[in-house]
């Protein structure tokens, strides 16, 4: 069924997508054809004609009067779409499939496909229950952390007069054949490796221990069936090593000397309890942001909108980039990684799928909630929030507040408010279930 109100009309296509059919008055499109015209004409050539020096109309003769239609689109286009957005109040979740042509009048007129955001009623959090995460920090979990200190701390000395041991770090160069053919990848000099660490091909490791300082002999090794270059799973291999150089770790003991050492401790004792209160601290933290997991799964289980697939696919996209973001500021190439890995874009895609679809979910929700609970984010809120994101990239404060727009000024707003809706769901379920007695790894959100 159409609804045609002044110059546009809007039809339901399906459910979540809609066609705006958009009226351009004759003055208007003269316009833009013109200012395509002048964008392009540089560009034409036509016999007669210096280059850039023919008239409209004689382009439009010679290859057709839709010449321009395509890029008067992009300067007729914006202003009567923004409109005809605003007149239907349209939320719309995807770029338009757009079509354009001439009216009878002079003028033209413009169809728009496009995606809106669906239609969702606020759903009942009050029932959303969560499993209560241990926070128990255990003795064994202080050693670990005393170890790793300790592990961070320690003495690499050179070995002299004996073989190498497991746990010592090597300097070799190696040079590996499949086939009698040395394989791409195979080969480095002056590597550093860590027996022991696990970090090479199974058995690669165990064949260096016992060798001295400046042997050179032969490891043997079949690399895995689920190895991630194809062209060597399963096979056997023959890696020509040279052992360099044999260093020993020295660790330092778990000791009060140790805790003055690296702490601002007098006593061992004293180190342990102030690394048990710092677990402590993250745990509770780690337990936290877990129960929040937990409630908006929950949350995003109580509705079940039909989702547009360009929601699904930005939100896929978004979580890609972080992701890509998050390997390149470890300093490797997003793209060398996805080959490490034996992974594509599009396996990434998939395995980003489900994830996608609960975060778009979660917020069709949250934003259902604001707008029934009537939350607002007042001026202290939001410039508390400026404050925050400027420290968190490191940004001088009134830089960041001069730079943001009005389209990033909402967006924050939003964000703001949906972290008000969290906590109070947050809130409620702790309240309701408190003292929760439901045993790890359970959940009553089905």
């Amino acid at each position: 069924m159409a609804d045609s109100t002044k110059n546009t009309t809007l039809e339901q296509i399906e459910e979540n997508l809609v066609k705006l059919t958009l009226s351009v008055e004759p003055t208007a499109f003269e316009d833009a054809l013109n200012k395509a015209y002048l964008k392009n004409r540089g560009q034409i050539n036509l016999p007669g004609f210096r280059k850039g020096r023919a008239p409209r109309k004689m382009i439009e003769m010679q290859f057709g009067k839709e010449v321009f239609y395509e890029d008067a689109l992009d300067f007729a286009f914006p202003d009567v779409y923004e409109a005809a957005l605003k007149e239907h109040d349209l939320d719309v979740v995807s770029a338009p499939s757009v079509d354009i042509k001439a009216d009878e009048n002079g003028g033209a007129i413009i169809t728009a496909e496009v995606h809106t955001k669906p239609h969702v009623d606020a759903p009942d959090y009050k029932g959303i229950t969560y499993v209560q995460p241990d926070v128990t920090i255990t003795d064994e979990e202080v050693n670990a952390e005393i170890d790793r200190n300790r592990e961070q701390n320690a003495r690499i000395t050179s070995v002299e007069g004996r073989a190498a041991q497991n746990g010592d770090i090597v300097n070799i160069d190696f040079e590996g054949f499949a086939d009698d053919v040395p394989f791409a990848g195979g080969k480095a000099e002056g590597f550093e490796l860590t027996l022991g660490s696990g970090s090479f091909i199974p058995g690669f490791e165990d064949q260096i221990i016992g060798k001295n300082m400046d042997d050179a002999f032969d490891v043997n090794v079949t690399f895995p069936e689920e190895y991630h270059a194809e062209d060597l799973a399963g096979k056997s291999a023959v890696f020509k090593v040279i052992l360099h150089d044999i260093q020993h770790k020295e660790i330092p003991e778990a000791d009060d000397d140790f805790a003055q050492e690296v702490s601002e401790f007098d006593t061992i004792d004293e180190f342990k309890a102030d690394i048990k209160g710092k677990l402590e601290k993250a745990k509770i933290e780690e337990a936290d942001r877990n129960i929040e997991n937990q409630l908006l799964s929950g949350l995003a289980k109580k509705i079940t909108p039909n989702l547009p697939q360009p929601m699904l696919d930005q939100e896929v996209d978004r979580i890609i980039r972080d992701f890509a973001g998050r390997v390149q500021s470890q300093g490797m190439n997003f793209g060398t990684y996805m080959q490490m890995m034996g992974m594509d874009v599009n396996g990434l895609r998939g395995m980003y799928a489900e994830q996608a679809r609960e975060n778009v979910l979660i917020r069709l929700a949250l934003e259902a909630i604001v707008k029934s609970e009537n939350i607002e984010a007042n001026d202290e809120e939001y410039e508390q929030e400026i404050t925050r994101l400027a420290e968190l990239h490191r940004m001088e404060r009134d830089t960041l507040a001069d730079s943001v727009s009005e389209d990033e000024k909402d967006a924050i707003k939003q964000d703001i408010k949906a972290k008000k809706a969290i906590d109070m769901i947050k809130a409620v379920a702790i309240e309701t279930q408190a003292p929760a007695e439901t045993k790890e790894g359970e959940s009553n959100n089905e």
